[in-house]
């Protein structure tokens, strides 16, 4: 995984001043978005930035520490603040699609992953519509706004909510079978 430090006000980082980038290895495969990691920024008495990232279930570790290549100047910093008020909007509704988008695929690739194991829990119908939805979100995510694909988002969540019932009766049902009552 690569941390990527960035300097500014803006939303986007693609918008801040790129500071450093260091990569977190020795992570164990996990599903996406599943790992937890804790970024702690530090500053010491002579001003130098360090940078450390830690893997939470793991303990695996990384730091680096940023030395200053150049100063901001006053008239930067008040330009770089301007910046940040004057795109506000424009940013936070980039960042607010980016992260809708991000909740999307997750969703998608969740219940497409579903559907290949325990489709057959489906009947015609509700496999029809699932699919309706997925489409109808994967349309969204090519020029939607963020409210557009949140909606589509909430829709495909509420369309998957029997299916998601079923799954888990089943695999209570697996778990318990050959059970006995004292051993539960």
């Amino acid at each position: 995984m690569t941390i990527h430090v960035v300097q500014g006000e803006r939303e986007l980082v693609s918008d801040c001043r790129s500071l450093a980038k260091f990569t977190l290895r020795g992570i164990p495969p996990m599903a996406a978005g599943a790992a937890r990691i804790r970024v702690t920024f530090q500053i010491d008495a002579d001003g130098l930035l360090s940078v450390s990232a830690q893997e939470q279930s793991t303990g695996v570790q990384a730091q680096i520490e940023v030395k200053p290549s150049y100063g901001l100047d006053d008239d930067t910093i008040t330009q770089m603040l301007k910046d940040s008020m004057g795109n506000a909007a424009e940013d936070m509704a980039a960042r607010a699609r980016a992260e809708a988008v991000v909740e999307a695929e997750s969703l998608t690739d969740a219940v497409n992953a579903a559907l290949e194991l325990d489709s057959d829990l489906l009947d015609a119908e509700e496999f029809a519509q699932i699919q309706r939805d997925i489409a109808d979100l994967q349309g969204r995510l090519k020029d939607g706004k963020a409210e557009d694909i949140r909606a589509a988002v909430a829709k495909l969540s509420r369309s998957t909510d029997n299916f998601a019932a079923k799954r888990m009766n089943r695999n209570i049902q697996r778990a318990l079978t050959g059970q006995s009552v004292d051993n539960i």
